[in-house]
């Protein structure tokens, strides 16, 4: 079993939002990190937004430009998957919300790594310890929920599975923790609590723009100035994408019950491939802006 201080290597199988998100904060913390995608391009804009996201940092003060320095020297790409796996202690999936696709990744996984290794999902919302029962290490396998943008957003919620030992969470905990990041320690359920809650936010601020009640940019003020929340719940939406929203939406209708019903409205914008931030529209045009 890894212990928490033998940490050095961690791999983050895909680098979109997300991954190369969890590939910064990890490099950052001063773990050896490989950031693997089947797509160049992705990786290489990742790389760039990595960069990006650095020089920021350095621009206002929150780290030093040696520090940026030496978490570039800590980030490898890799699109080999093999090749990004085969020496981490720890795996941490990034790829799309779509169970099968997390379960087949998984299972492959497997059998490229050490029995040692840990193995961690990003999911905000998928069953843990469905994932975990197509491996042959339930015991190291665990939720790590990270947020968007990783490197500003300070939580991470960690999520046993059912067979999930004690070491494996501790691990968990204590390389999050030097990433930066604050945890809470979440029994497993659909959605488990952010996105829990986030989805009612957000389904429900569609039913309100449905009906006429308001428009998108004063519910989201309504919501930052009078709850003190920090996006509207549109800007949200945007930022994660009304997809991946509208998956979380669908399998917690699927088990959590008709409460999570997704909004009419949230499915047409969907259907018009109005996705967010990531394609120039979503709730607001960003083409314009």
């Amino acid at each position: 079993m890894i212990n928490k201080k033998d940490v050095r290597t961690i791999a983050v199988i895909g680098a979109g939002i997300m991954g190369r998100g969890i590939a910064h904060v990890s490099a950052l913390g001063g773990f050896a990190t490989i950031l693997n995608d089947v797509s160049i391009d992705e990786l290489e804009k990742a790389a760039m937004q990595i960069r990006c996201d650095l020089q920021k940092s350095v621009e206002i003060g929150k780290i030093e430009s040696t520090a940026m320095d030496a978490t570039l020297s800590r980030l490898t790409l890799q699109p080999n998957l093999v090749g990004a796996v085969t020496d981490a202690n720890i795996v941490i999936e990034a790829v799309p919300e779509n169970i099968q696709l997390k379960l087949d990744l998984f299972g492959r996984l497997d059998q490229m790594c050490p029995s040692s290794a840990i193995f961690a999902s990003n999911t905000s919302a998928l069953s843990i310890t469905e994932m975990a029962g197509v491996t042959k290490r339930p015991q190291r396998f665990i939720g790590m929920h990270f947020f968007n943008p990783v490197h500003k957003m300070k939580l991470v919620e960690i999520i046993r599975g059912l067979e999930t030992d004690d070491d494996t969470f501790e691990v968990a905990e204590s390389i999050s923790r030097q990433m930066g990041k604050e945890t809470v320690e979440v029994k497993e359920s659909p959605g488990f609590v952010t996105s829990r809650m986030n989805a009612l936010i957000g389904n429900e601020a569609f039913y309100m723009l449905l009906e006429g009640i308001a428009s998108a940019r004063d519910i989201d003020k309504a919501l930052k100035l009078g709850l003190n929340h920090p996006m509207g719940p549109f800007e949200m939406i945007d930022l994660v994408g009304l997809d991946t929203r509208l998956s979380i939406l669908n399998f917690l209708h699927q088990t959590l019950g008709e409460k999570y019903r997704p909004c009419p409205l949230l499915v047409k914008y969907v259907k018009a491939g109005r996705l967010g931030k990531k394609v120039g529209r979503g709730v607001y045009d960003y083409a314009e802006s």
